[in-house]
């Protein structure tokens, strides 16, 4: 058998002279770094439990922002292994500069800073060369027992890289089912029959740099892919199939089937601590916040224990434990309490691409837990020994999650984060006097999204910490922060409150006997994106917000007003914009309303957004004329 497949057509390899690489990918070079002359992924599937991946790649390093691609990672654990890892390196006239010898692979520990326990490990060749261009070929070999994962072919995975040819090969027995979804190809899979195999090949050609531009759609989505995946799988015995959702998550109850079971006396301590609470949402708020205090996150990934998590009675004992473990904790404890809770798989990050739901496979990085209520569900984020009970945010939020439920697994969408919710509201009361210096208090509440970064900051950083953060981040040219203040809300929508009392420098620009004022103190916009002739790609912001900035200003006696601006407002597709301001005597109040909606758009609404953009920054810039009183 294994002598068949390493004859196939495919595996064959022929190392082409530099010469004739670069006449074949003349045009490949503009815009690149980095061209791909051939590339070959060829994987193997042997059964349900194991499979080898093969993969071998010829490339040209034009320029030093291309030199990271002179290195080869080739990451392996517990259920897989690294079979060889080869390489060399050639000049521009083909001359070889250097052969990897086994002494010249690294072999170091992938162990991440926030693993206790962890068998990652990561073989690493180095080609790095100094003169440009350059050829290196890499090849290795890889055997997994982790039948989780098929691959995720991207040939096109980074901006500034171009790709002459580039296959992607499927063996598998016949009758044993691959699934696959294609993305952006220039033409579909080729499948063949041989030798009992079922084959299928992708192949692309010709595939110039990418170039990416402001507000487009993820990267993964614009480029050419091709998503695989099992139908039956296999890992350390504990056999699944993937062809649904629901047949996904009845192989994690298989997972986690009698973890949840906790000591007698955590059970009565459990039992205790919620037994005057008045309302459901309060004991599981007793609860998260006992989880808060007793427990601390730690990564564990060993072998089947990066899917499979520790029991509830390690996590009780010990005090630590990943997402897998302390959610399982969490639910555990929500059941003593007599309150149902679900496992629940999601993608975390921000920004992170929602998953392919039409496409059951293992697309998950995370676990947090849903606790169904009477009126709505509230999600708990286990790992966080800071975060609001209920909040999702920009980590979790706003996509979908796999529920665990009895019956298996069921897509549910995690909560939205509308412009409503996503707020800063700042009041800020300003005294200049007859040089354009100025003292100011301000006072701002962030909710939602918004207050991310101030919860992190609160959270993590020193008062003086906070002090230079605060130094770098205000958005006024010259000042001095006399005192300041963060104070954190948790809540279903946290929030922070912020007050700064500051001296202002040139607040107001004196010149003869005018001042000149700009009224957006804090929130002004300077540019926009760049314009783009022939926009590609659709128009897309991932977040809505809103901000409400007042600012009061005390003007000094004796001036009084030549000049204000007109009131503005403008509303798009995109959002709406709002100022206005209103003059009384010495006193002026301004008030800026900003509102940007979420939404995809056309290319060519491109042009649309820049208007709206550069109307915000003109008005952002228009300033108050007072005139002084001469007697």
């Amino acid at each position: 058998m294994r002598y068949k497949l390493a004859v196939l057509p495919l595996l064959l390899w022929l190392a082409l002279p530099f010469a004739t690489i670069a006449a074949r990918t003349a045009d490949l070079t503009k815009g690149a770094n980095v061209v791909v002359n051939s590339e070959e992924t060829v994987f193997t599937v042997l059964s349900p439990a194991s499979a080898t991946t093969t993969y071998k790649v010829n490339l040209t390093i034009l320029n030093e922002n291309g030199l990271h691609r002179a290195k080869m990672y080739v990451p392996y654990d517990k259920l897989s292994k690294v079979n060889y890892l080869k390489g060399v390196s050639f000049d521009r006239n083909g001359k070889k500069i250097k052969s990897l010898k086994s002494s010249d692979v690294a072999d170091v520990s992938a162990v991440s800073g926030v693993s206790l326990f962890e068998d990652n490990r990561m073989k690493i060749a180095d080609l790095t060369h100094t003169m440009y261009p350059f050829v290196v070929e890499f090849e290795y070999q890889t055997t997994s027992s982790n039948m989780m994962f098929y691959p995720r072919w991207v040939p096109l995975d980074e901006e500034n890289l171009s790709v002459a040819k580039s296959v992607f090969t499927v063996v598998m027995p016949a009758g044993m089912k691959m699934r696959y979804r294609e993305q952006n190809l220039q033409s579909p899979v080729t499948i063949k029959k041989e030798g009992g195999y079922d084959i299928y090949i992708w192949q692309v050609n010709d595939l110039t740099s990418f170039k990416a531009e402001p507000y487009m759609p993820d990267f993964t989505e614009l480029v050419p892919l091709v998503h695989t995946a099992p139908t039956t799988f296999e890992v350390q015995g504990y056999a699944g199939d993937m062809s649904t959702w629901q047949s996904f998550g009845q192989w994690m109850n298989k997972l986690n089937a009698g973890r949840d079971e906790l000591p007698e006396a955590t059970k009565a301590k459990i039992k205790a601590l919620v037994a005057d609470a008045k309302t459901k949402e309060e004991k599981v708020k007793r609860i998260y916040e006992y989880l808060q205090s007793n427990t601390r996150y730690v990564s564990i990934q060993l072998g089947i224990g990066g899917w499979q998590p520790f029991e509830a009675s390690f996590v009780d004992s010990k005090g630590y434990g990943d997402c897998k473990a302390l959610t399982n904790y969490t639910l555990s404890m929500l059941k003593v309490a007599g309150i149902d809770s679900y496992y629940a798989l999601i993608r975390a990050g921000e920004d992170a691409p929602d998953l392919r739901d039409d496409f059951p496979s293992s697309q998950f990085n995370h676990v947090v837990l849903s606790v169904p209520m009477e009126q709505d569900t509230l999600w708990l984020e286990c790992t966080s020994q800071t975060e609001a009970a209920g909040y999702s945010g920009s980590f979790t939020g706003n996509r979908k999650a796999l529920l665990i439920t009895p019956e298996g697994g069921k897509l549910v969408k995690t909560p939205v984060y509308t412009a409503a919710e996503n707020t800063h509201h700042r009041t800020v009361k300003v005294k200049l006097d007859d040089k354009g210096n100025g003292t100011a208090s301000a006072h701002t509440r962030y909710t939602g999204q918004d207050h991310e970064v101030y919860a992190r900051l609160i959270n993590s950083a020193s008062p003086e910490d906070q002090r230079k953060w605060l130094y770098r981040n205000i958005g006024i040219p010259a000042f001095e922060l006399n005192k300041f203040s963060l104070n954190l809300k948790k809540d279903r929508l946290p929030e922070v409150d912020e007050t700064l009392e500051l001296t202002l420098r040139q607040c107001a620009t004196i010149s003869g006997k005018r001042m000149f004022l700009t009224p957006n103190l804090m929130n002004k916009w300077n540019s926009t994106p760049n314009i783009i002739e022939k926009r590609q790609w659709d128009v897309e912001r991932k977040m809505a917000y809103t901000e409400v900035d007042t600012i009061v200003y005390e003007v000094p006696s004796g001036y009084a007003l030549e000049h204000k601006p007109s009131d503005t407002e403008h509303k798009t597709e995109f959002g709406s914009f709002k100022t206005t301001v209103k003059v009384d005597g010495q006193q002026v109040t301004y008030i800026r309303t900003l509102q940007l909606n979420k939404g995809r758009h056309k290319p060519e609404a491109y042009t649309k957004l820049l208007d709206f953009m550069n109307s915000i920054v003109k008005s952002d810039s228009q300033q108050l004329v007072f005139v002084k009183n001469v007697q």
